[in-house]
């Protein structure tokens, strides 16, 4: 059904700095779309003025905890995907209350339907070589764009394996929810800091 009901299916990852208490600011892009294997990728200084992807409703944007690609979308000021399907909410969705052998990460999505997954210690080493914030060396930059990459895979692999446990009607309705929790996030939540310095 799903793949009759979109012209574009995309699976859209992007890596980000986010320092505690800031907005993301967007390292690099990866964006497969899932029937032709077209491949985008893009890194910091060469972003694209819009989406370079089919954001409209005949397109499905595809991500693992949407809030975060889509704060990415926000911080280089593109408009938000139309259509949106999270895999993060809807392996939540089907597996709330049990316990599973590697958590509700990606690596643990891909363990419980029994999928390939880069091994746990090389996502974190990745991951905290983005965090750090740079400058890369040329090496990893390409590193770095080569995992992006790597989460695209991960999603086009998950999908049809979560196809039949997925109501496709609801799961938009979720995801306009991650698009509505990445505003959330992008605006803040209002603070009084002199308040606040006092309690601390």
């Amino acid at each position: 059904m799903i793949w009759e009901s979109f012209q574009e299916i995309w699976a859209v990852d992007f890596e980000f700095v986010a320092n505690e208490g800031r907005r993301p600011d967007p390292v690099c892009l990866v964006a497969k779309e899932l029937r032709t294997g077209r491949t985008i990728r893009q890194w910091r200084g060469g972003f694209s003025a819009a989406p370079p992807y089919s954001i409209g409703p005949d397109s499905l944007f595809v991500a693992f905890y949407a809030s975060a690609e889509l704060g990415c979308h926000l911080a280089l000021g593109w408009p938000l995907p139309a259509r949106i399907l999270d895999l993060y909410v809807e392996f939540r969705n089907a597996f709330n209350g049990l316990t599973l052998p590697a958590g509700r990460s990606l690596i643990g999505a891909l363990t419980v339907f029994g999928l390939d997954h880069m091994p746990a210690a090389r996502k974190d080493s990745m991951r905290d070589l983005v965090i750090a914030g740079g400058p890369w060396t040329a090496d990893q930059r390409l590193s770095i764009l080569n995992y992006c990459e790597g989460d695209v895979l991960a999603l086009e692999k998950l999908l049809p394996r979560m196809l039949d446990r997925i109501d496709l009607p609801r799961a938009l309705l979720r995801g306009r929810y991650m698009a509505a929790a990445a505003r959330i996030e992008w605006n803040g939540v209002p603070i009084d800091t002199g308040i606040l310095a006092q309690l601390r």
